[in-house]
């Protein structure tokens, strides 16, 4: 049965075991959090999983009949223990004493008053700054995709129409959570290969269709709604509903956002988002983030963006006086959210108080074309209503500045005329007995009461209750100290419940502005990034790029290799064409590739680029196959992956998509990965797309292509071996430079000098072979040949050539 608990003794259970049984029971698929005092609580196996997850020591709970194990956390430090275990998997069920324990007949009240999972958080101590996306994929006319941002309201979805689609727009959002439609959930082929993919934590439910649009999209936004609303409670309701479409945006594929570090780096330094992120509040970090997930491809759009970065740029006053203020702002969107759901504390009404009050101060420094939403009446009611600090919950009280309500101030005043009459006692009953020592004290167990030490006993008068003896004193209590403190605690009670009331009709007024914080919420953040982007192109000598036909990039760098190293600049310029790039291994060929990408991603999003000037055409997507990427569904060899990888973008690269090709066809044999190379440069150049290919073949130096370019990274040899001098230059590289690169790399000198001296003979036996070759095929007559006699020759010069390959 469901209530059983595991521990040892005939029973029953104890009932506050009970209670805690009966609530665990209710919410099957979370750890039950059990608030006893200042501790929640876990009791039997649950105890156990706690105490293992977080190394707890685990103690026991034991009644007459019966011992359970028990582990548990500090209310206080609740925060960091709940943020570890939402990220070891677990979802947590919240379960808080409703009632205060004085009030209590027999055992206290307590019910589940939060259910916290990773995606649908809205405690701004366990949430990143970042967008925090729940997902909910379903299948129907193609995968149905949305997203819900519990925290901000966010909602939107879209529908696409291949699973290499779907995964690339999940990885773009990167949700912290998933709900799979029953048909993915009970396919265990999809579903090895998604959590192999996507290792987030996976729920369940109903996917009943709402809305309007396809089936498989509106599955989706059920789901999304149906969980928001059962972890939420069911007053949650997100923004309206927004289809998208990722055509609208720049193709990113999941291979190109790694390969570009646009989000998480590959090798543990630093990400382009980290380089461009001089945001000063969460919703300009998201905005930002969003903005670098789907950059723009038409041009009024962009334009439209630079112009509000460039007048940032030019103007540093306003950019650092905006930057100063923007600094005390706080997360206006998640503070609406919270707002709606009725979870705003004291100290978001304080963050609100503070953000308000530099509105008007932003709005003085922009000028006209910046309209702020009014707020003024909703900041004086919190400047009047608030302390200056006041605590994070209602309950500790002290929330509400004196005089801002009568009644409260009314009860306030007659509890410290109820203290009074204590601290005058004191003083009264000292005249009255003539003890010196007399005093009163309080503590929780008897209230208030009189302490008489052992010299003055025999003063005590008749009327004292003696209450309790200590070894050196006594305490007694009057019959009119019990009235007064029943009044007290009265009085007490009354004050806690109004100023409750009187914060929850302040929270109301503040919700009735959720509209107008929402639309203010948005203007700071679009604010924010603009002074972010510009505040980095100051910093690093950004340019603004501009659109045309052809790419030209004069003094181009790489925004992030530039952050950690002394970078050279470089030059491109390039139209529908193919730039082969060549040079030896580690002359930097992948970095002048990939900054060339993140320059017209930057572009497109509106951003300033590291160049000394560009211009761009406007790029549909960005295709890029650089380095071995593991194969995650496992199993394949990297050529293959490699080979489906290129297919892709043979498929779907148009004349406005930039394709990055780094190496290809190194996972085969040398001369297939000529061959194959090869054929991949001509289909390239046939499509004409803009691409770079980098490769040490050089047989594809000499492909006679009208539109192929060759460029290589210099490389010098002096006496003390190889310099390379990252250094992008016209024409092909002169030679490959492996042994070199393999004797700074290390190789024991008598390794590379065998290598030099094999490289020698090689390069001399295919020279001689080739002249023969040659000298045999000028030598004949074809018109004196019989078919038979051609046929020999052909196999002899074919005889001769393989001896030359082979060589």
């Amino acid at each position: 049965m469901g209530s059983m608990l595991k521990g040892e003794g005939p029973g029953p259970l104890p009932p506050l075991l009970q209670q805690y049984v009966e609530l665990r029971d209710r919410y099957p698929d979370y750890l039950l959090l059990f608030q006893v005092g200042d501790f929640y609580e876990c009791f039997g196996e649950d105890a156990e999983r706690l105490a293992r997850a977080l190394g707890l020591a685990l103690t026991h709970k034991t009644s007459k009949d019966f011992t359970t194990p028990m582990a548990g956390i500090p209310i206080r430090a609740f925060d960091a223990y709940a943020e570890r275990l939402l990220k070891l998997g677990f979802r947590l069920a919240i379960a808080d004493q409703v009632e205060p324990a004085e009030e209590a007949e027999g055992l206290v009240r307590r019910e589940v008053t939060q259910l916290l999972t990773p995606g649908t958080l809205v405690q701004e101590a366990l949430l990143p700054r970042e967008a925090n996306y729940l997902a909910a994929i379903a299948t129907g006319d193609g995968w149905g995709l949305a997203f819900l941002d519990v925290s901000t309201g966010e909602f939107k979805g879209t529908l696409l129409k291949s699973k290499s689609a779907l995964y690339d727009e999940l990885f773009r959002h990167r949700p912290a959570e998933v709900l799979l439609a029953p048909e993915l959930r009970e396919n265990p082929t999809f579903l090895e290969e998604f959590q192999k993919r996507f290792p987030v934590m996976l729920s369940e439910a109903p996917f009943e269709p709402m809305g309007e649009g396809p089936l498989a999209l509106r599955r989706a936004q059920g789901a999304l709604l149906a969980y928001a609303r059962y972890t939420q409670g069911e007053a949650f309701s997100p923004r309206p509903f927004r289809p998208y479409d990722p055509g609208a945006f720049m193709g990113l594929s999941e291979a190109t956002l790694r390969a570009l570090e646009v989000f998480e780096p590959l090798r543990g330094q630093d990400t382009l988002f980290a380089v461009l992120d001089e945001t000063r509040t969460a919703p300009g970090r998201r905005l930002l983030q969003a903005w670098l997930r789907h950059p723009l491809l038409e041009a009024g759009p962009i334009e439209a963006r630079l112009d509000r970065v460039e007048a940032f740029v030019r103007d540093s006053a306003l950019r650092e006086g905006v930057r100063r203020l923007l600094h005390r702002v706080s997360d206006l969107e998640r503070l609406a959210t919270r707002l709606e759901l009725g979870r705003a504390n004291p100290k978001d009404l304080a963050a609100l108080r503070r953000t308000l009050a530099v509105l008007p101060e932003l709005s003085a420094l922009l000028g006209e074309g910046f309209p702020l939403p009014e707020l003024g009446p909703l900041k004086e009611e919190l400047e009047a209503a608030l302390v200056e600090d006041p605590p994070l919950k209602v309950s500790e009280g002290g929330v509400i500045r004196e005089g801002y309500d009568p009644e409260l101030s009314a009860l306030r005043r007659a509890h410290e005329e109820g203290v009074a009459y204590f601290l005058a006692l004191e003083e009264q009953e000292r005249a009255r007995t003539g003890i010196p020592t007399l005093k009163v004290g309080y503590n929780a167990v008897f209230g208030y009461y009189l302490e008489v030490t052992r010299p003055y006993y025999d003063r005590v008068p008749p009327e004292y209750k003696p209450l309790q003896t200590l070894k050196d004193r006594q305490r007694y209590a009057l019959p009119e100290m019990k009235e007064k403190e029943r009044e007290l605690y009265r009085l007490e009670a009354l004050a806690r419940r109004r100023e409750e009331e009187v914060f929850q009709a302040l929270r109301e007024r503040a919700k009735r502005e959720g509209e107008a914080l929402r639309e203010a919420a948005r203007l700071l953040a679009e604010l924010d990034v603009y002074a972010a982007l510009a505040e980095v192109a100051v910093r690093y000598g950004y340019v603004r790029p501009r659109f045309g036909e052809r790419l030209f990039i004069r003094g181009g760098r790489h925004p992030v290799v530039e952050r950690r190293t002394a970078f050279v600049p470089n030059d491109l310029e390039m139209d529908h064409g193919l730039v082969l790039v060549t040079g030896p291994n580690m002359a930097g060929k992948s970095t002048f590739l990939r900054q060339t990408a993140l320059i017209a991603l930057l572009a497109q999003m509106g951003s300033f680029v590291p160049a000394e000037e560009a211009v761009l055409p406007l790029f549909d997507r960005i295709f890029t196959r650089i380095g071995a990427a593991d194969d995650l569904a496992g199993g394949r060899s990297t050529f293959m992956v490699e080979m489906e990888e290129v297919a892709q973008v043979l498929r779907e690269a148009t004349e406005k998509s930039l394709v990055l090709l780094d190496e290809v066809g190194r996972g085969t044999s040398s001369l297939d990965g000529v061959a194959i190379a090869t054929a991949v440069a001509e289909a390239l150049h046939e499509r004409r797309c803009y691409a770079l290919f980098a490769t040490h073949y050089f047989e594809l130096t000499a492909l006679n292509l009208p539109r192929l370019k060759n460029l290589h990274v210099a490389a010098k040899e002096e006496a003390g071996g190889l310099v390379f001098y990252h250094q992008v230059l016209p024409g092909p590289a002169s030679k490959s430079y492996g042994v070199e690169v393999a004797q700074m790399a290390g190789l024991p000198r008598e390794v590379v000098e065998r290598a030099r001296a094999l490289l020698q003979g090689l390069l001399a036996r295919r020279e001689g072979a080739l002249e023969g070759v040659l000298e045999r095929l000028l030598a004949l007559d074809p018109d004196r040949l019989t078919p038979l006699e051609a046929l020999k020759v052909l196999h002899e010069l074919r005889a001769l050539a393989l001896g030359l390959v082979r060589s």
